[in-house]
């Protein structure tokens, strides 16, 4: 092993040539190219990092006191400078702030952007701390006792993801104390927890929490990126999220925030943005990646960046140093931080090759796969960007979910009325074995609402977008909501309009939870939260998007029923199959295992299948052959279900079909139309009526009858 790159100790004699104030800073000793970032051991810091063009690089430490003492860096070893600084030369303890100045060539047709004059980031940095425009680098102490802490690793069979935002969950809860609202602590007060538990979701996924600032342009309008895909810093938690502190105080709670929701059998998944950087297109800040090697971390055409992501730039995560980047960075987040896996934003651009081309044989998702540490945690993705051939919904290999954007549209359309018979809803119900008859319906994630989009609330409320708020001129935001209002625009005090809402709101969460698949809920839907038909809060750092826990009466019965639909999923597992269905018994002279039916009470035929006028689908889930196995391998047995979901405006008579068994009688278990429907059992062949827009649940044959 050359000097240059074994691990210096305390007693090694400093390199020549010191740098800093007119070179009154000792240099420092050569150190060790790995690993990257500032690494403390107690007699002083090993420093790392990747700069493949650069001439030379600086280690700026930070003083309190505003100055600034640079040291560069000695050695280079396949393109990481490095060196060591003892604790007498530069004391760079955890909480010491710091960041580097690269020295190169600015020759942006050759990719080069190089300024000294910009202070910047560690790209592996473990804290962040300074203003929310510029942020520097902090040394993270990382030691923490988990006490024993281990995953819960919820089956996906199991798993209802629930999408939250850290700050706006808990901004305007009453019982989290005053100056814990807004962050990690907050998330993990008793209150909150208790909350997230009775719901029943067993995921919280988390909205880009690695560190990020606002754009430029919406400063000067007075606004702040509110969600935060406008990541800077892929190892740190986002400082403004403390409560403790933003000098490596935010590692602490952002681990103890994990602790305290893995003891309540809660995973917690990340939302995570490396398809690109907070430093934007060609007129961006510098803040980190551009200053250190702008033409390996970028897609590019010359000087332009490619944009695959509407956001300005495009990381390239072809190129071996990014790839390793990205994949330390995950890495990091499962074995330090604990987190139980990742929702990838606009994950089509991290497999784009040089050129542009989606490779979903590449580079990235080939690693991702083989690793020992992430191939065993969820991995969700988004799988669509804004780049030619972005689109690849139902094309990622396992052990990959995907978001379902065709269940969203498909459940909207049938709902609002808009679709053209019940075809595509039979799809979305069974687990959209279209998408994902390769794999299995757990390969699709389900949701009707999400961040980006109108709330649930406001899908039911508003034809259009009302997103005047965000100074775009209306501007921003999808046309394609896909919603229907009632019949009113907006808020209201029409007592019918309202009652319809309810119910479709209702309608929604039932198709949704009842559904095969992985359902997302998101946060607040529960409750009826409203951003006042704004579909792209984004900028709304305020109550627009913050939940709000004052509960009327509408909303208070809302998150009930919401409780009880999912107490129903979680207790039977012919709402949650693993396996698509074959429409054939599962047992020799058994039922089939699904059962489409008429409102006639026969099943389906062909002509009602291509007819675009039905608006009436019953489906019959037979729990007597469920195509789950145990944990001994036994075949599982529930409750047969019945679902009859009526999108007509008008009251629907409905003939009960067989159940499939012995059993003679079906009994109530829900009707969206009634909140308080009495459980009563209605024969074989009884009619009955379901009313405009609604669902109704039955049963039959519970387990031991």
């Amino acid at each position: 092993m050359s000097a240059a790159a074994r691990p210096a100790s305390p007693h090694s004699s400093p390199a020549h040539g010191s740098s800093g104030r007119a070179g009154a800073e000792p240099a420092p000793w050569p150190g060790s190219p790995s690993p990257l970032g500032v690494t403390w051991d107690g007699q002083g810091a090993n420093v790392a990092v990747w700069s493949e063009h650069a001439e030379w690089v600086e280690l700026c430490v930070l003083d309190d006191d505003g100055g600034e003492r640079r040291f560069r860096l000695p050695e280079r070893v396949y393109g990481v400078r490095h060196g060591y600084l003892p604790a007498e030369v530069a004391d760079l303890r955890p909480g010491t702030r710091y960041g580097f100045r690269a020295h190169g060539p600015h020759a942006p047709e050759a990719g080069h952007r190089f300024d000294s004059g910009a202070l910047l980031l560690d790209p592996y940095a473990r804290a962040l701390d300074g203003p929310a425009d510029a942020p520097v680098s902090v040394v993270a102490d990382t030691a923490y006792d988990w006490q024993g802490d281990r995953s819960p690793r919820i089956p996906w069979s199991d798993t209802v993801v629930y999408e939250l935002h850290t700050r706006g969950f808990t901004k305007l809860h009453p019982a989290v104390p005053a100056e814990l609202r807004g962050t990690y602590a907050g998330l993990a007060h008793p209150a909150v927890v208790e909350h997230l538990v009775d719901l029943g979701v067993t995921t919280v996924e988390l909205l880009p929490v690695h560190h990020f600032v606002s754009e430029p342009f919406l400063r000067e309008r007075g606004l702040v990126n509110y969600w935060g895909y406008n990541s800077i810093g892929f190892f740190a938690p986002h400082g403004a999220y403390s409560a403790s502190g933003t000098r490596g105080e935010q590692v602490r709670e952002f681990k103890d925030m994990v602790r305290t929701l893995h003891a309540a059998g809660l995973e917690v998944v990340l939302d995570v943005v490396y398809n690109h950087t907070a430093e934007a297109g060609g007129d961006g800040p510098v803040l980190s990646f551009r200053g250190l090697d702008n033409a390996s971390y970028y897609h590019r055409h010359g000087a332009a960046y490619a944009d695959y992501t509407g956001c300005g730039n495009s990381v390239d995560a072809s190129h071996p140093q990014v790839l390793q980047l990205i994949l330390d960075s995950l890495r990091y987040w499962v074995e330090e931080m604990h987190v139980d896996g990742f929702r990838f934003d606009l994950a089509p651009t991290l497999s784009r090759k040089r050129g542009g081309d989606v490779d979903l044989e590449g580079a990235f998702l080939t690693a991702v796969r083989q690793d020992p540490v992430l191939r065993d945690v969820k991995l969700i993705a988004e799988p669509w960007d804004v780049g030619w051939g972005g689109y690849r919904v139902g094309e990622y290999p396992p052990p990959w979910a995907e978001w379902n954007d065709r269940f969203r549209n498909g459940v909207r359309d049938f709902w609002a009325s808009r679709s053209h018979g019940v075809r595509e809803l039979a799809y979305r119900l069974s687990g959209s074995s279209d998408v994902y008859g390769t794999r299995r319906p757990l390969a699709s994630i389900n949701f009707v609402t999400a961040h980006d989009g109108f709330t649930l609330r406001d899908l039911v409320s508003y034809n259009g977008k009302h997103n005047d708020a965000n100074g775009e001129h209306g501007r921003d935001g999808t046309d394609d909501n896909r919603s229907w209002n009632c019949g009113v625009e907006g808020e209201t005090a029409d007592a019918e309009v309202l009652r319809l809402r309810a119910r479709q709101q209702r309608n929604l969460l039932s198709t949704l939870l009842l559904s095969a698949g992985v359902p997302m809920i998101t946060a607040g839907d529960e409750m009826g939260r409203t951003q006042s038909g704004n579909n792209n809060a984004y900028c709304q750092d305020n109550p627009v998007s913050w939940v709000d826990w004052a509960l009327d009466r509408d909303r208070a019965a809302l998150l009930g029923f919401t409780k009880r639909l999912m107490r129903l999923r979680r207790e039977h597992v012919a709402l949650r199959q693993e396996h698509f269905f074959e429409g054939r018994p599962a047992e020799p002279g058994g039922p089939k295992d699904v059962a489409w039916y008429a409102p006639g009470g026969s099943e389906m035929h062909e002509a009602e299948w291509f007819d675009p006028n039905v608006r009436t689908l019953g489906m019959r889930l037979s729990g007597r052959t469920v195509r789950r196995r145990g944990p001994r391998g036994e075949r599982l047995q529930d409750a047969t279900y019945l679902l009859v979901l009526h999108a007509g405006n008008d009251p629907r008579k409905v003939v009960l079909p067989q159940t499939g068994s012995a059993s003679t009688t079906w009994a109530l278990v829900l009707d969206t139309a009634d909140d308080d429907a009495p459980t009563e059992e209605h024969a074989v062949g009884e009619s009955i009526v379901l009313q405009g827009h609604s669902v109704v649940v039955l049963c039959a044959d519970p387990p031991g009858a």
